[in-house]
């Protein structure tokens, strides 16, 4: 069956559904949210003469709550405008018009009676092939399906969302016994390529996959922190980045995520364990989750948790940490352990791991108890959970934001070297580990010809993960090196397409990067069809410029090294967008400052939907150097037509520089014409790499030419300058902006503008380019410049001097 989704029905209208049903809108499916209609009404509808009947009101909790869904942050849609593509309605009125809908999702209150109610109403109105999924996190799809008829059940199936459904990349599908492995294959295949998520196929047991492990994990590492005496500050720093996990680590991710929610899945699972779970007792709540949830010290949601925000005397937010013996909250203090030391200078996670481990103090005692908990768990669980050790590691790495799953974290520590420390603490894996290891398997994963394998446990043998033949995956890649150096990597991904992995950190665009665009740029062009320029960095696409040799140089007033410094700067993004092949970028998450400019020097962009990119170098002082502001200048005049407001469309690049603003999703950077209508937005990150050098391959197969330098750029001169100037003592004279934020956009003013020129008239680039490093280069000698400076280099925020 030839299906396609153009309409998606959303029964339920809370946290969950409302961000899901964004989601949907946000790859342009027309969604009908519903939800139930109230039993009463409120005051102000008395007070306003309205009914029961009348829509306002039978469509009160259902808008409430998606209006709630529409102000949350993170925002849930990429673009506000998207918020037109979901229409409300009730369960009473609009019910029946699923029947022209390709997939209804439900999404209501976690009680089998209610779901099994609602979902029979939905059998009777649905038509026959429509596809019937629950959001459901722990009750079993098989008791949903009791009851239904035969074609519901045969398209009826668990899609469990992680929550914010928009930024958490899992996706769990979940079959019923009797649903068609069709249905199943769509939903994988969909949900990766149009939603952009990592599709985990799951069994139906307590928990799925990621849930199962992820909430096992933080109840055992807060129990060993119990246990051991930790705080809730070091617990933190140890189980955050340093361990390849998100910066919240675990007590900060209870807090945002909800104590009761973590109690709940909890509960749940201890339950459900019984007779089939061996560790079923990990579950029962320690000591501290107890009482906190006993006080109803939630986190987040009711204003203190393990952490507590207050206001000083001076008004300043202040970060407050439980004391677990007192049970009152201390300022947060700093934590310091020798085994983290030691991996200060160590960037990849697969290589801190055994340093980690072999810790002498009490942080590698940590890891050595928790890592034998979860591992040993993770074996217990195959086949129960998943019958393939991939499927766990996706689950986790996606659902919880981990770099490497458990088997992953195992493999870089070292398979035997890690069940002889879990022997020594008693905590011995299952029987196929030992078999494995017997049959001379060392690893649970390996590389052949670029494509990653498992450890199949059925066979014995390793066996290739499926779905990667869409895929181009750099970590897969060693062998395929061309050229490198300390902070850049070229890899040959085949059909004559390279690809230039960033390897500094947070990308940042030093001179070994500079070195390496340059270097790649000369390669394709002497031996190969085109050039991608993307990486697999968790964190940053790039971060700009190297800030600290900025500085450096700028506090001994050396003029000269960093007029040289930004002239190659210059002379590379050029390079770039000048090459004989053609160069095509794949940014994601952050892509600041210099990292915007190679963006806006690249012949095609492809760019992840989570994309935030910004010329941001205003905010410590300075303006875009590296071709930033001359690129705005000329993508400005582009859009210049006969009779369009010029000013109007050059202010609006203007308040974006001057104000740092970042894009908060790839469809708003194409609104503030960072992206341009030929640039491609990719769902998933997974497919960024391979989507960029297909993009590379059709430029190259269309008859790429090497582009001629423009020199036919519009700019304002005098006029523009003199409107932007007065705009500027406005705001300073209403105290929105310090004299000194006056005087960095005066200097913006005048570039974007094409300095003091008479009239109107056209410009080249190399023009452009000279008046930005002028405007830079003065505002390197500005001591308040310095300032904000160096307060970001010291990891605060640049102060508004």
């Amino acid at each position: 069956m030839n299906r396609s989704i153009r309409k998606v029905a959303v029964l339920g209208s809370g946290i969950m559904g409302s961000r899901i049903a964004c989601h949907f809108a946000n790859i342009g499916v027309e969604v009908l949210l519903l939800d139930m209609v109230p039993a009463a009404l409120t005051p102000s509808e008395e007070a306003k003469g309205l009914t029961s009947a009348h829509p306002a009101v039978r469509n009160r909790i259902v808008t409430e709550a998606f209006q709630q869904t529409l102000k949350a942050t993170p925002a849930s849609l990429y673009s506000t405008d998207f918020a037109s593509r979901v229409r409300l309605g009730n369960f009473d009125d609009n019910l029946a018009e699923i029947a022209k809908y390709d997939w209804v999702i439900e999404v209501i209150v976690e009680r089998l009676d209610i779901k099994k109610n609602l979902l029979e109403k939905v059998d009777a109105l649905r038509k026959p092939g429509t596809l019937i999924t629950s959001n459901t996190s722990g009750i079993p799809i098989h008791l949903m399906a009791e009851g239904r008829s035969d074609d519901f059940r045969k398209h009826f199936c668990g899609t469990h969302f992680f929550n914010p459904p928009r930024y958490l990349r899992l996706l769990e599908i979940i079959p019923g016994a009797e649903t068609d492995e069709a249905v199943i294959a769509f939903l994988m295949h969909y949900g990766d390529l149009f939603l952009g998520k990592t599709t985990v196929r799951c069994k139906d047991t307590p928990g799925f996959i990621a849930n199962r492990l992820g909430i096992y994990a933080l109840i055992q590492t807060i129990r060993a922190a119990e246990e051991m005496g930790l705080s809730v500050e070091e617990v933190d720093k140890l189980t955050g980045p340093v361990a390849g996990r998100p910066k919240s680590g675990t007590y900060r991710l209870s807090d945002v995520v909800g104590l009761d929610t973590t109690v709940h899945v909890a509960h749940n699972l201890y339950a459900s364990g019984e007779g089939t779970d061996e560790s079923r007792d990990a579950f029962a709540l320690p000591d501290i989750m107890q009482k906190l949830y006993d006080n109803k010290w939630l986190g987040d949601k009711t204003g203190q948790g393990f952490y507590k925000k207050i206001k000083d005397e001076k008004g300043k937010s202040v970060i407050l940490a439980l004391d677990f013996k007192t049970l009152e909250y201390k300022p947060s203090g700093k934590t310091r352990f020798a085994t983290l030391e030691g991996t200060r200078n160590i960037q990849e996670p697969v290589e801190r791991f055994p340093v980690l481990i072999a810790g002498e103090d009490r942080a590698g005692e940590f890891y050595r108890k928790t890592f034998s908990q979860i591992f040993q768990y993770a074996t217990l669980r195959i086949p129960e959970i998943a019958d393939e050790i991939f499927r766990v590691d996706q689950a986790i790495t996606a659902g919880f934001g981990w770099q490497l799953g458990p088997f992953e974290t195992w493999d870089a520590i070292g398979v035997r070297r890690m069940v002889s420390i879990m022997e020594d603490l008693d905590l011995k894996p299952a029987g196929w580990v030992y078999r494995m290891l017997e049959n001379g398997k060392e690893k649970f994963y390996t590389i052949e010809e670029g494509k990653r394998l498992y450890y199949d446990i059925t066979t014995g043998t390793y066996c290739k993960i499926p779905g990667q033949d869409g895929l181009i995956l750099l970590s897969n890649l060693s062998e395929n090196v061309v050229w490198k150096n300390a902070g850049a990597r070229l890899y040959d991904l085949g059909d004559g397409i390279l690809n230039l992995e960033f390897r500094s950190k947070m990308n940042t665009m030093g001179p070994e990067v500079i070195e390496g665009i340059q270097k790649s740029v000369s390669i394709a062009e002497k031996d190969f069809r085109g050039l991608v320029i993307g990486n697999e960095s968790p964190d940053a696409y790039s971060a700009g410029a190297n800030l600290a040799m900025l500085f450096m140089y700028a506090i001994e007033q050396d003029f000269d090294e960093i007029n040289l410094m930004i002239s190659q700067f210059q002379q590379t993004m050029m390079r770039a967008r000048y090459s004989s092949v053609p160069v095509v970028t794949a940014p994601h998450s952050l892509a600041l400052g210099g990292g915007c400019e190679l963006n806006l020097h690249a012949d095609k962009v492809v760019a992840h939907a989570e994309t935030y990119i910004g010329l941001v170098e205003f905010g410590v002082g300075i303006i875009p150097a590296g071709g930033g502001t001359k690129e705005m200048a000329l993508r400005c005049s582009d859009m210049y037509q006969a009779g369009d407001p010029e000013l109007n469309i050059l202010q609006n690049s203007f308040m974006n520089i001057a104000t740092a603003k970042v894009s908060t999703s790839a469809r708003e950077a194409l609104e503030m014409n960072y992206l341009q209508e030929k640039d491609q937005i990719v769902l998933n990150r997974s497919r960024l790499i391979a989507e960029a050098k297909q993009a590379a391959l059709d430029l190259a197969d269309n008859g790429y030419t090497q582009p001629k330098q423009r020199t036919d750029i519009k700019v304002q001169g005098k006029t523009g300058i003199a409107l932007f100037l007065a705009g500027i003592a406005q705001m300073r004279l209403a105290n929105y902006i310090s004299e000194h934020d006056a005087k960095i956009a005066g200097k913006l003013a005048y570039v974007i503008n094409g300095g003091d020129l008479s009239y109107p008239q056209q410009v080249t680039e190399q023009y452009l380019l000279d008046l930005e490093r002028e405007a830079f280069l003065s505002l390197c000698g500005e001591k308040k410049t310095l300032e904000r400076m160096q307060g970001l280099l010291n990891g605060g925020k640049p102060p508004r001097n």
